[in-house]
């Protein structure tokens, strides 16, 4: 596991949260939501960070329980704004779905990220894919 602060030349630096998430370690869940709250600590309007770690957890989640392999979390903070992606190993495209009325733990992951996100997409990274999305700073 790595955290480490980036800068492009000539912009504001960035900071950077980057984990290696163990094959169905859903125990990585609660460790990259603080690890995430660290990062996060002096960003954004109140609540932007209690968003992030929300979208965070689905999409770590979503890696963990749907491949049957590691993923990769890069979370980004910079000037604009936060972006979180999420790699995984498995080239399916996740799909919003519709919750089933009786299941109150599945179906909603996506569904959050679409509604609460600023910006979200899916595209392919070699073997795989990415899931991401991004929060802008000063967004209410």
């Amino acid at each position: 596991m790595e955290d480490k602060a980036d800068g492009a030349v000539g912009q504001a630096p960035a900071s950077q949260l980057r984990r290696r998430l163990g094959r169905a370690d859903l125990r990585a869940v609660p460790e990259t939501r603080r690890a995430l709250r660290e990062l996060l600590r002096h960003w954004g309007k109140p609540g932007r960070s209690d968003i992030a770690e929300l979208l965070t957890s689905e999409l770590v989640t979503n890696a963990l329980v749907h491949t049957d392999h590691e993923a990769v979390l890069t979370a980004t903070v910079g000037p604009a704004g936060l972006r979180v992606e999420v790699r995984d190993f498995l080239s399916r495209r996740p799909q919003p779905r519709t919750p089933n009325a009786g299941d109150s733990t599945h179906g909603r992951g996506l569904l959050l990220v679409q509604s609460l996100a600023d910006a979200w997409g899916v595209r392919t990274h070699g073997v795989g894919k990415v899931v991401w999305f991004e929060l802008a700073a000063g967004a209410a």
